[in-house]
């Protein structure tokens, strides 16, 4: 077994991990930095559980070898949290509209979304439903995940307006 030293930032805080060559991101996300978000779903890149945002695009992290993360900027889910344990916008809306159910894909959907949420163009539901077309979901049937991120695309457009910020 071949290991290598993989120094990335994750969740804003610089990380160094001893890793197994052939690991996965999620693998080490998961087991070495004991990040529960991360699901180990399908591990092939189907599902999107696992999804996180790797220099702000989604990917999914159970076919992202771990040794390609080096010297990147890694957000999970609980990176979305503030200081004091607050969760953020996206997934306040996704409780307010009943976007999870059993909530196993629910934070892969999440991470999918950070990008639409983040645009300063409106996304629309067909666009959100295309950006999220790689996370699976077998109990919300999906028009309350689509709703949870309009809302929250809506919203923070708006804030962005109020305060004169592009």
């Amino acid at each position: 077994m071949t290991r290598k030293t993989v120094t990335c930032t994750i969740n804003g805080k610089r990380r160094e991990f001893s890793i197994d060559v052939r690991s996965s991101l999620s693998e080490m996300l998961r087991g070495e930095a004991s990040l529960d978000s991360i699901k180990h779903g399908c591990d092939v890149g189907e599902c999107g559980a696992c999804t996180v945002l790797i220099d702000g695009r989604p990917f999914n992290s159970c076919i992202y070898l771990a040794v390609w993360a080096e010297g990147k900027e890694i957000l999970t889910l609980e990176g979305l949290t503030d200081t004091k344990g607050t969760i953020s916008d996206i997934q306040q809306a996704f409780m307010d509209e009943g976007a999870v159910q059993c909530g196993f894909c629910t934070p892969g959907f999440i991470m999918s979304s950070i990008p639409i949420i983040t645009s300063d163009t409106p996304a629309s539901r067909e666009e959100i439903r295309k950006q999220v077309s790689g996370n699976l979901c077998r109990c919300t049937g999906y028009e309350n995940i689509v709703n949870a991120i309009e809302k929250t695309q809506k919203k923070r457009i708006e804030e962005r307006k109020g305060s004169g910020k592009k």
